[in-house]
Parts: C-alpha cells; structure tokens; sequence
C-alpha cells in the first residue's frame, strides 16, 4: 500500500494540511488505497527535535509513495542559524528525496478571472506550466558563504553551478510536458552575461533534437518577467533555472488571482513527489480561519496524478474545486466588497461535498 507522509509544517500549515486530510480521507472511503503518516518539518521541528530536518522525518520521507506539505518558515527562526531555519529543512528534504523537478501550473479559473492583478481578456483562459530545476543553481552551489574581503569589508558570496546532466534531466521532463500539451516551450536564461546560461541554452538545444514535435523558444529572463505581464498566454511551458524558477513562479502566481490557488509538484524520475501550495507560512493569519486552503488540496490532485497514479481522482477534486468557485464561495483573499468569505475549515467541507 502507498504510504502518504504529511508534513504540515508551520503557520497556516497545519490548518490547511486539515482540509488536505479531509479530502484525502473521503477519497479513501472511495477506495483509495493508501496509509497516512505524519512527520515534522520546518521550525515546528526546530523547536521539537533541534533540527528542521529530523531523522525521523527523513526515514518516514524515504519510506514514502508521496509527501505532502504545508508551508515552512516564519519571522520566530529568522535569528537562527542557517542550518537551523525552516527552510534548510525544506531544501534538505528536496535535496535527500532527490527532488530535482520542480512543476508549478497556473490556471485561471473561470469565475475568478475578473481578481487578476492583469484585465480578463490577458488572462481568461490562461493555462500555463512552469518546470524548475530544483536541487541544482545557486541554491546548492560551492562555495559559499559571508566572509571579508582583503579590505576588511564584509561581503556574501554564492555560486551560480550547472553541470549538463542536471540540465538535460530537467529539459527532458519540460520536453515530455510540452510534447503532451500543445508542443511549445520556452527555456528561459540569461545566457548573454551568465556562463551557466550559456551551457544551460546549448545542453537544451541537444535535447530538443528528440523531440521533433515539440517547438523551442528561448528568452532571457528579464523579458520573459516582463512577457508574463504583457502577454502570459503567449507561454505554454516555460523551462528555467532554480532561482528564475523561484521568482517567475511567484510572479505568475498572481495571475491567477491569489497566491492561496496554486499548488507544486516537486519530482524525481520515479515518480515519487513533494507536492506542497507555493505559497508561505503565512504567519500573520495563523489560526484565523483566513488562510485559503485551495492550493493545498489542488496539491493534493497533483499527488494523484503524478505519484498515485489516480488521474481520475485527481480530475474529481479539481472539478470539485471549480465548482465551489463558481459558487462564488470563497476565502477572505478572494472576496471582494461586503461579500463574506467562507473560513478554511468551511471551504475544506465545500469541497468535500463536491466531491
């Protein structure tokens, strides 16, 4: 049976890892055969076991079919040490799981067309995937780290890494996705004042030569930022580097009305997967009842589709989740007006009831 490992991590994390449960567990009374293991991630681990990363986590990880997240991090740990803050949690866990495929869809969703930050007529309609590199770049790159110049200044450094495995590995799953949607893909860089942009282009054009059927493009990145305000629907996948990837998938975000509507799968070559909102912890509505939980339960679909193997169930809940959109039932970070939003637990039973 596959096992589940949910991570509800920290602020608003464990409020919508609840709703999660409760569609996964209606889908379980439908059959679906799978066994739901819980864990620590984040600070919430910081402040329990020392480390954001505890063992215990990582053998429940690496015994794992899927691992589900909330969100990491908040303002309590940013004094910390590196290697103790939430996030060196949720980089290690990518890292360990070998995660190195990185799928963030954006979706405009037919009733909330009129919330995005651009007018209805650039973004009706939008459907768009972004696949980022996830355990390679500036990220993970040696050496780094804070020190002094010869100067006595103190400065930062990080290094900007790729070798042409990484790359190829990356752009073959980008390949395979536009050769299943509508045959176009961007790869975005910024091969014009970057070395590892320059191999990331060349490798990418290789791996282009067996996928006839698949269109590329590429763009460098300062206009593929502006491209995503003026023209998003000219894009059907984008491929990109860890940090472009960080920061485009953001920026997209907001097209589809809120940060609170997408979710991320985070990918090795088996299957197996991290499948987590791209949203933070949001600590200021922690315990409010505000936070919108539809990413996370439209993580939820992903976990099905990509490492469960269910499509069809994956299909349900985001069905389900159109529907109580064009209900006009809504979180506090979608209403407009007088109008009175639906609390998380409430949007979590909408759903379920959907489904």
């Amino acid at each position: 049976m596959n096992k589940v490992l949910l991570l509800p991590g920290d602020g608003i994390g464990p409020e919508i890892m609840a709703q999660a449960e409760k569609v996964l567990r209606a889908l379980m009374d439908e059959g679906l055969e799978i066994e739901l293991e819980y864990g620590d991630l984040g600070g919430c681990a910081v402040d329990k076991h020392g480390d954001p990363y505890p063992e215990e986590t990582r053998r429940k990880a690496n015994n794992a079919s899927a691992v589900l997240l909330g969100a990491v991090g908040g303002p309590k740990w940013d004094t910390e040490a590196r290697h103790l803050r939430p996030e060196s949690g949720l980089l290690a866990i990518r890292k360990d799981l070998g995660l190195f495929a990185n799928l963030r869809p954006v979706n405009v969703f037919p009733a909330l067309a009129d919330r995005s930050s651009l007018k209805r007529e650039y973004v009706a309609g939008l459907d768009l995937l972004i696949v980022r590199e996830l355990t390679g770049g500036i990220y993970f790159g040696q050496p780094r780290g804070l020190g002094n110049t010869d100067d006595g200044l103190r400065e930062g450094f990080n290094t900007l890494r790729y070798n042409e495995e990484e790359v190829r590995r990356i752009a073959r799953v980008a390949f395979e996705a536009a050769a299943g949607r509508s045959g176009q893909l961007c790869s975005v860089d910024k091969m014009n004042v970057l070395e590892a942009s320059q191999l990331w282009r060349e490798v990418v054009e290789e791996v282009a030569k067996d996928y006839p059927s698949v269109t590329l493009s590429h763009m460098l990145v300062d206009n593929a930022a502006m491209q995503l305000v003026r023209a998003p629907k000219q894009f059907d996948v984008i491929l990109t580097s860890n940090l472009f990837g960080d920061i485009l998938s953001d920026q997209a975000s907001m097209l589809s009305g809120s940060i609170g509507l997408l979710p991320s799968a985070s990918l090795r070559g088996d299957g197996v997967g991290l499948f987590e909102p791209i949203h933070g912890s949001a600590p200021d509505i922690a315990g409010s009842g505000k936070a919108n939980p539809l990413a996370m339960i439209l993580s939820v679909a992903l976990m099905l589709r990509h490492s469960l193997a269910q499509p069809q169930m994956a299909e349900c809940i985001e069905v389900a989740v159109s529907n109580v959109l064009d209900a006009g039932l809504l979180s506090a970070d979608l209403v407009s007006g007088t109008q009175q939003p639906l609390s998380t637990d409430e949007l979590g039973d909408k759903i379920v009831e959907q489904l």
